[in-house]
């Protein structure tokens, strides 16, 4: 297949390239390489992918209409991987507007490109962020989800919303998949594992939130890819045995899917800091500190869905996935 993956060079969408490569697919990434983070540390994920024939890389911003219109046309894509968007919980309190442009408006130039591509199945993320405050654990995609609690999940959520009208408008079929805390090597240096172990490392203490009464479905980033790649497959067909008015934010009569892909079993943050301890063999000298705003205290995929459609279920613990990541850190950062 031509296969498009948005966000290439972020974290997620070079794992994803990395692991089609090589299946005989013919594979185009945009990303914006915007500087929300090191953009060295993007260039060098497309490095990584250098030495991939199957793989080619353009420069594009979501947000350029007549770019992304011309980039469908032109390339004919079968099916479309959609991964670029600006992340960040914490950030979106800063930077309202980048969140609007890219998750927004570059959502909607990606469905349109879907549309009058007449493309074979859009995948595309959504996030965990969406659940909110919600009490009911584990978190279901059948679950409401009406009450985000920061800008990017809004986004998200809107992402859904957008998703499914072009899913019911255009019998355009799309998958949105609720990614639970990924990490691994490659990964982002916003999150709390990167920040964690850069400070454990150079013996500076780390910013511990509300005082470390926190808990995550902390997922590896290879059972986020195997995940993605094995939806790629499963293609959301019309269904006429559902009415509408008893739908949940999960089903619907249209070719529309939503799948949690997380561990499904969360730890707790200090459970985490001490498997950082143990792969780094550095105490971490932990500063407590009140929740932020736009946190949420604790996550949990129900992950069944993904398991009856897929056949998969994610296999890497943290202790494991902490110890490759640390691996990973030493051997990128010389350290």
């Amino acid at each position: 297949m031509k296969l498009l993956i948005t966000g290439m060079a972020g974290f997620i969408g070079h794992a994803v390239a990395r692991r089609l490569s090589g299946q005989g697919h013919e594979i185009v990434g945009i990303d914006n390489l915007n500087d929300y983070y090191d953009v060295s540390l993007k260039q060098a994920r497309l490095d990584d992918l250098a030495g991939c024939p199957d793989v080619s890389f353009i420069k594009l911003d979501l947000v350029d209409r007549a770019g992304m219109a011309a980039l469908f046309h032109e390339q004919r894509f079968d099916r479309v991987i959609h991964l670029a968007a600006q992340a960040g919980v914490r950030y979106s309190l800063e930077n309202p507007h980048v969140y609007a442009d890219s998750n927004l408006i570059g959502h909607l130039n990606v469905l349109e490109g879907c549309r009058q591509q007449q493309i074979e199945h859009l995948v595309y993320a959504s996030s965990s962020s969406v659940y909110g405050m919600n009490a009911k654990t584990p978190f279901a995609t059948s679950d409401n989800v009406d009450h985000p609690v920061s800008l990017y999940a809004a986004t998200k959520k809107a992402n859904e919303l957008m998703t499914h009208t072009y899913s019911h408008l255009y019998e355009l079929p799309t998958t949105g998949l609720r990614f639970f805390t990924v990490y691994g090597p490659w990964g982002r240096p916003d999150m709390a594992i990167f920040k964690f172990v850069k400070a454990m490392m150079a013996g500076q203490p780390i910013q511990v939130y509300n005082h470390g009464d926190m808990s995550r479905d902390f997922t590896y980033i290879d059972d986020i890819v195997e995940g993605i790649v094995r939806v790629l497959d499963v293609i959301p067909q019309p269904r006429s045995d559902r009415q509408s008015a008893v739908a949940t934010p999960d089903s619907s009569t249209a070719p529309y899917a939503l799948y949690n892909i997380g561990h499904g079993a969360p730890i707790s943050l200090m459970a985490f800091i001490r498997a950082l301890e143990v792969a780094t063999g550095c105490e971490a000298n932990c500063e407590y500190l009140p929740m932020q705003p736009g946190d949420v205290p604790r996550t949990w995929a129900d992950t069944e869905a993904l398991l009856q459609a897929t056949g998969y279920r994610p296999q890497i613990g943290v202790d494991e996935g902490v110890k490759r990541f640390v691996e990973w850190y030493r051997e990128f950062y010389k350290v």
